[in-house]
């Protein structure tokens, strides 16, 4: 990982902006499920994480309360990480499926995973005021990420999200803003002059794939779409 990259999750890790998130992420960790109970939690703003070389950017929704919020690092620990791991080690962008701690051996080839918003939250449900607050530890990651030329947005907050964020970044982001829809497309421009395309998926969240919404196999091809356009 970069300087850069560190100086940014050391900033995430301290925050405490939001009264309602530290309180619940807090109280969570004091009162665990039955089937996590004597386990030490994380209860800090969750970082962002991967191959400080990647270009290819994952943007979620936020840790979950007995997931990321528990073992300290982002898709870790609970149905979302398991189901997404697999899918890239599959793809090849890690080395292995299991995501169960922070010191599992996971590692990332390309790729950088972080959430819009950093703590877990209530009902999984950010205000408006707390996607804002958090907004710039997005943006300082996409711009300490030079060689980004593919976004996957899971579902259609983080859509919303990348969007605002690589809009406030200096990116030239469509207008009418591109609507989200599972393998959606929208094309952005970096300062640079670099294209960059955002991906849509449906969030790897258990309401999507225990119902069939979201199958392994629709987002391989989402996965793999984002292979052919990193070349």
């Amino acid at each position: 990982m970069n300087r850069t990259l560190q100086e940014i999750e050391r900033g995430v890790v301290a925050c405490r902006a939001c009264p309602r998130l530290v309180a619940h992420r807090e109280k969570v960790a004091r009162h665990p499920p039955r089937r996590f109970a004597g386990e030490a939690y994380w209860a800090r703003p969750v970082p962002g994480f991967g191959d400080g070389r990647a270009r290819f950017f994952i943007v979620g929704l936020a840790p979950a309360s007995h997931g990321g919020n528990r073992t300290g690092r982002v898709f870790t620990g609970d149905s979302s990480g398991d189901f997404l791991f697999a899918a890239l080690h599959r793809a090849g962008f890690a080395n292995q499926a299991p995501s169960v701690a922070r010191d599992d051996g996971l590692r990332l080839r390309e790729a950088w995973i972080a959430a819009a918003v950093r703590c877990a939250p209530p009902d999984n449900r950010p205000s408006p005021a707390e996607f804002h607050r958090c907004r710039p530890f997005l943006e300082r990651e996409i711009a300490a990420l030079p060689g980004l030329s593919v976004f996957l947005a899971l579902g259609a907050l983080a859509w919303k999200s990348a969007l605002a964020a690589c809009g406030a970044t200096g990116w030239s982001v469509p207008r009418p803003l591109p609507r989200f829809a599972h393998g959606a497309e929208a094309k952005l421009i970096r300062p640079d002059g670099k294209r960059v395309v955002l991906l849509g998926s449906y969030h790897v969240s258990r309401q999507n794939t225990n119902t069939g919404r979201l199958t392994p196999a629709m987002f391989d091809q989402v996965l793999k779409r984002a292979k052919k356009l990193l070349g």
